[in-house]
């Protein structure tokens, strides 16, 4: 029944080819990219929510709350669990950064079952009380969504990335109800560089996927009356930037350190034991890093300014003003680490959710503390959208995202002059010391990255070795001499010969031109052995070795050709400049169908 459902699939893709061009059927499919997209957001979200109910509400039980500190900890065993038992031989990645790589990397191809192992993990982590969000989980599902429809209709590189990107910002846009910030996020993050033409399908998947996740799912992120900002807090919105932007450098360069860490841990179980055992402890004097953290900045929203102690060990100490601010301090810098042992120790989650509430943390602490002085009086939910919009723009390098989302979220279109500061200053403070994301620091190291500033570069950093090696030529052996390879030699295409051993370790080169040479009898040598023959060469490319490297040595020896080895210096082949200029060109046109 499959096969002959995909067989009719199949012809009709072929009907359509001849009589739709993909760009109007790009079109088509990005209100097919959008609704499926807004689906899977409703589900993500809806399945979490249900989870965290179950959990929550329907446990009929005096002690259910001390469950709270274990619950993360199973959450995040059986996302493990799920990984290791039903997507055997295949990683589940988790973040921006892989869809990055794709798009780089893998010719905008994300495997299939990312559709729904994204939604399945996302939602037991963080319905369990994993401390991290759900938008990068629902960004990866929606970009897996659109790739595989656009590779199954057979679509170029070009297409399935806009589709890719489609996706992406329907998982945004169905996760928040904010489809400009969806269409913006895609453009920043996957999308550079793009033409006005990429807006039109971005809006539409964007626009569907608020549709339809508003109709399944109609509850909004927060609920808040923005009030309008005033001339006189100017001053104080760019010291809380100027905060915010610091600490995003923090949390850039902490994130790294707690990655290496989790990664010298090569037991998953052991990562799921001490990520879960530290949530649970951080959860039991912290109690508003259980989950997403929402529902704390919601309250903060609404003037619950003591909400954040409440329920915590220090609850009798809820109406001194001085030991909130202090423990939302402490509540902020423990959110780092929660999320980011949620995320390393084997859950699905991201940075994105943890992102707005650190930045709506820092935004509280900061007003409400100003205030406490008796100084100035400062609107506290005006601040605490602000330093949401500021730690994403730092965090995630994306400061027109962070300024619509909050806006889209909140309502607080009166907020714009505030958000658009606070989000530059942010965003330059974390690049000029960070000069990539928290997405693209490890690419970018690692050479993975497309980059817009050095095109010639990023070409030669999408190139891989294997796909320039030449490997026919005449392989001589150390014992042979010229007159036994006489014919080998004369009919051969190429004009240089390496010299391996039985072992298949090169032991120098030889150029066609000596050896004719020696063979009409212009140099001695017809009866020498070619390793008494065997020159060396002048340099030796490691099949390891990126391409730019190559070129570098290429170009400091001023040859056109050089020998390739393994890393035990077994031959491998040659690599010459002729072929990597061939696959240059190509991937230099790739490259400009994708910025059309």
């Amino acid at each position: 029944m499959k096969h002959k459902f995909l067989k009719k699939l199949e012809a009709i893709n072929r009907w359509r080819m001849q009589k739709i061009s993909n760009r109007n059927f790009l079109i088509v499919l990005a209100f097919v990219v959008g609704i499926v997209g807004g689906l899977a957001a409703a589900l993500l979200k809806g399945l979490t929510h249900f989870i965290a109910a179950k959990l929550q509400d329907d446990l009929e039980w005096h002690f259910k709350y001390s469950l709270y500190l274990i619950f993360p900890l199973i959450g995040i065993f059986l996302s493990v669990l799920y990984v290791r038992k039903f997507i055997k031989g295949k990683k589940l990645e988790h973040g921006i950064t892989p869809i990055i790589y794709s798009i780089s990397r893998r010719s905008s191809r994300i495997d299939i079952h990312n559709i729904y192992s994204q939604i399945v993990t996302s939602a037991i982590t963080v319905g369990f009380g994993g401390s991290s969000g759900l938008e990068a989980p629902i960004a990866y599902s929606g970009s897996a969504i659109g790739s595989n429809i656009g590779r199954f209709f057979g679509l170029s590189y070009k297409e399935v990335t806009m589709l890719l990107a489609c996706g992406a910002a329907a998982g945004i846009s169905g996760a928040f109800n904010s489809p400009v910030a969806g269409m913006i996020f895609a453009i920043e993050i996957l999308l550079p560089e793009f033409s006005i033409p990429a807006f039109i399908p971005l809006l539409i998947s964007s626009a569907l996927a608020a549709v339809i996740s508003r109709i399944l799912y109609s509850e909004p992120l927060f609920h808040t009356a923005a009030t309008d900002w005033e001339v006189s807090s100017i001053f104080f919105y760019i010291l809380l930037a100027v905060l915010v932007g610091v600490y995003t450098v923090y949390f850039s360069k902490i994130s790294q350190v707690v990655k290496n860490w989790f990664g010298k841990i090569k037991n998953p179980y052991n990562k799921v034991w001490l990520s879960g055992i530290s949530l649970g402890v951080m959860i039991f004097i912290f109690p508003a890093l259980y989950g997403e953290g929402y529902l704390t900045i919601q309250q903060m929203l609404d003037g619950h300014f003591n909400s954040i102690v409440k329920n915590s060990l220090f609850a009798e100490y809820r109406d001194m003003a001085w030991v909130v601010v202090c423990y939302t301090v402490l509540t902020l810098f423990a959110k780092s680490f929660a999320a980011l042992f949620t995320i390393n120790g084997g859950g699905n989650g991201g940075v994105f959710g943890p992102s707005l509430v650190m930045g709506g943390l820092i935004g509280f602490a900061f007003a409400f503390g100003m205030n406490q002085t008796g100084f100035v009086q400062l609107n506290v939910p005006n601040f605490v959208m602000a330093g949401m919009a500021a730690a994403l723009a730092g965090i995630m390098h994306a400061p027109l995202t962070g300024i619509f989302l909050i806006a889209e979220v909140t309502g607080g279109y009166t907020m714009m002059v505030p958000l658009m500061l606070v989000a530059s200053i942010s965003y330059l403070i974390n690049r000029g010391v960070m000069k990539h994301s928290i997405y693209t620091k490890v690419l970018a190291e690692s050479g993975d990255l497309l980059s817009y500033e050095d095109k010639d570069r990023t070409v030669l950093s999408m190139m891989k070795l294997r796909y320039v090696l030449e490997t026919n030529f005449v392989v001589l052996r150390p014992n042979e001499t010229p007159l036994d390879r006489q014919s080998d030699i004369i009919h051969s295409k190429r004009n240089i010969f390496p010299i391996v051993d039985e072992k298949g370790k090169l032991i120098g080169i030889l150029y066609s031109e000596r050896l004719f040479s020696i063979l009409l009898g212009e140099e001695e040598g017809r009866e020498k052995t070619f390793s008494a023959l065997a020159q060396k060469p002048n340099d030796i490319i490691i099949e390891t070795e990126n391409m730019e490297l190559v070129m570098n040595k290429m170009n400091k020896e001023d040859v056109w050709i050089l020998p390739v080895v393994n890393k035990d210096d077994q031959y491998l082949g040659f690599i010459s400049k002729s072929s990597v200029f061939n696959k240059y060109r190509g991937l230099l046109i790739r490259q400009g169908q994708y910025l059309e």
